[in-house]
């Protein structure tokens, strides 16, 4: 006997019935969006653990400001607005970053998880991997917020360019440009690093 998977309302319809009474349904939401926004805001602010703390407060304020979201346009592109804020807020309250002395063990938490290991790489090449993940995720950290936060929102939040400009509120063509000009300082910060 087959089961047919139930099907699960749009964004949209979560929302609209949330604000007539069926708060519970905005779990549905947390569960929905929390691994993106919770990775998206890791990169952002490059701490795992406060990420982890942020988006229990980006969920909160979604909540409570449900009734000024604007159906005509995506939720999760307001979702990502909100975290985005969130964590620059976040980032302009924080000390300076501080580099500790010993290096993290790359099997370890850190702000990024380790990268896949293709089956055949000796130990040799899966150190280097490792390294390179390990450089690139630092260049990451290393460039100016506007830059991170769009390698974020593009890269590892998977957002097309259209919804980044919904996100941030820019023309297309200046988060295109943005995007180009942040590649480019990750390259110049990686030449020599990744071969």
């Amino acid at each position: 006997m087959e089961t047919t998977p139930v099907e699960q309302p749009e964004d949209g319809e979560v929302v609209r019935r949330v604000l007539a009474g069926e708060e519970d349904l905005f779990e549905l939401l947390v569960r929905r969006y929390q691994v993106r926004v919770v990775s998206h805001v890791t990169r952002m602010v490059g701490s795992r653990e406060d990420a982890m703390d942020l988006a229990q407060e980006i969920f909160l304020k979604v909540f409570q400001a449900l009734d000024r979201f604007n159906p005509a346009y995506k939720f999760s592109t307001w979702l990502f607005r909100i975290a985005g804020n969130a964590a620059i807020d976040h980032l302009r309250k924080r000390r300076p970053r501080t580099v500790p002395l010993e290096s993290p063990d790359p099997e370890g938490p850190g702000p990024f998880p380790p990268e896949q290991r293709s089956t055949g790489l000796d130990p040799y090449g899966e150190l280097r991997n490792v390294e390179r993940g390990r450089a690139i995720s630092e260049a990451i950290q290393d460039l100016p917020p506007d830059f991170r936060e769009l390698i974020a929102l593009r890269h590892f939040a998977g957002l097309s360019y259209e919804e980044i400009a919904e996100v941030k509120k820019l023309p297309l063509g200046t988060v295109k440009n943005k995007l180009f000009r942040a590649r480019v300082v990750l390259k110049e910060r990686l030449s020599g690093e990744v071969t």
